[in-house]
């Protein structure tokens, strides 16, 4: 796995596995949506607004998990520099905000019929959204710096603080009151879901899945030619500066 620490290596392998990631990401997320709202029955309460969860579920899963790669990826900046370690944190940001925003905005979609309102400040609704006000801090905190690699640091350094806030989301319907069910997949007694329910929110999160990792490589790929694009135009404009020459007007970054 060390070999793919070379962004080339990262490159040339992730090339050729991009293709077919991308084609496993539409085949399982069809599956997933024709089951979800063709297959799986109403709910005997909610009817077909059920059929929301299909999204908001993987949605939520994936926002927190999207963070979780990020809080890995900034322990490999900070103790073993690892070369990829910060392009997967940058890649992953977007990533996250999106995801945690079709989470806020399929749970308001879902509250207001169920329980009449479009938000509630509750552990678990809140939480949720100082992920999402993260995200956005985040994207800002990586272009505040003139100097990557001291981006790199500051930004891995708020990443690992701030990941105290995914099980505060995870157990928030543990600790406190809220109007979110407690867990019903991921429980040491099984699912408590029907399976006609159960089976397509798995394969929808199974797509989700996919997806996440395809967007993660399309975007780490892209930062890595930025990257290389960013250091070529460094150089050159260093280039032209000489004896007899002009002195070429540029930002000052150092290259990478």
């Amino acid at each position: 796995m060390w070999k793919l620490a070379n962004p080339g290596v990262f490159m040339a392998y992730s090339g050729r596995l991009l293709p077919w990631l991308w084609a496993a990401t539409g085949a399982v997320l069809a599956i997933g949506l024709y089951q979800a709202f063709f297959v799986a029955p109403t709910d005997y309460q909610q009817g077909e607004t059920v059929r929301i969860m299909f999204i908001h579920v993987p949605a939520a899963w994936f926002s927190m998990f999207c963070y979780t790669v990020m809080a890995t990826s900034a322990i490999g900046t900070l103790v073993w520099r690892h070369p990829l370690a910060d392009v997967s944190v940058k890649a992953a940001i977007p990533i996250g905000a999106v995801f945690t925003a079709v989470t806020l905005i399929t749970g308001s979609l879902w509250g207001k019929p169920m329980w009449g309102t479009w938000w509630v400040w509750d552990a678990r609704l809140t939480s949720v959204l100082v992920l999402f006000l993260m995200y956005l801090g985040l994207m800002a905190l990586q272009n505040a710096f003139d100097d990557p690699g001291r981006a790199a640091r500051v930004t891995a350094i708020t990443v690992l603080v701030g990941f105290i806030n995914i099980p505060i989301i995870k157990f928030s319907v543990d600790w406190w009151y809220t109007l979110h069910q407690p867990a019903s997949v991921f429980r040491f007694d099984g699912p408590t879901i029907y399976p006609t329910i159960l089976i397509p929110l798995l394969i929808m999160a199974a797509g989700f899945m996919l997806l996440f990792f395809a967007l993660h490589i399309t975007a780490m790929r892209a930062e890595i030619l930025r990257r290389r694009i960013r250091k070529i135009t460094l150089l050159k404009a260093r280039g032209s500066t000489g004896p007899g020459r002009r002195t070429a007007t540029f930002t000052t970054e150092p290259a990478e």
